[in-house]
């Protein structure tokens, strides 16, 4: 019976051994989980960051676009009234020109 204790208590020893084994490795992947969990956590919280800034820049750039849009209106009907202005002087300075012309064939503004 003695030796039968001893066999007994032997596979008792290494029961324990392996429970305190899978409790060793039990701990071990609870720390990993938690470890993972903070990081998971770190990661929420820097995309939220991140995504409220994304917001703001969005928002600038919309603000920036059509200030931007309205300068290209403002451009272009500015250019377009300076191209009627040099269209109008053009046609002043030819009539301007031809009137000239005129004068000098009259015979009292000839000069001798």
């Amino acid at each position: 019976m003695t030796q039968q204790g001893a066999v007994l208590q032997g596979y008792n020893n290494e029961l324990v051994k392996c429970i305190e084994d899978l409790c060793m490795q039990k701990q071990e992947l609870t720390k990993q989980i938690q470890q993972a969990e903070e990081e998971r956590n770190k990661l929420q919280h820097e995309i939220q960051v991140l995504n409220e800034e994304l917001q703001r820049v969005c928002e600038n750039l919309a603000q920036k676009v059509a200030s931007r849009n309205e300068l290209d209106k403002i451009l272009a009907e500015t250019e377009a009234a300076y191209m009627k202005i040099l269209d109008s002087s053009r046609t002043l300075l030819n009539v301007l020109k031809k009137e000239v012309g005129n004068l000098k064939h009259t015979p009292e503004l000839k000069t001798n």
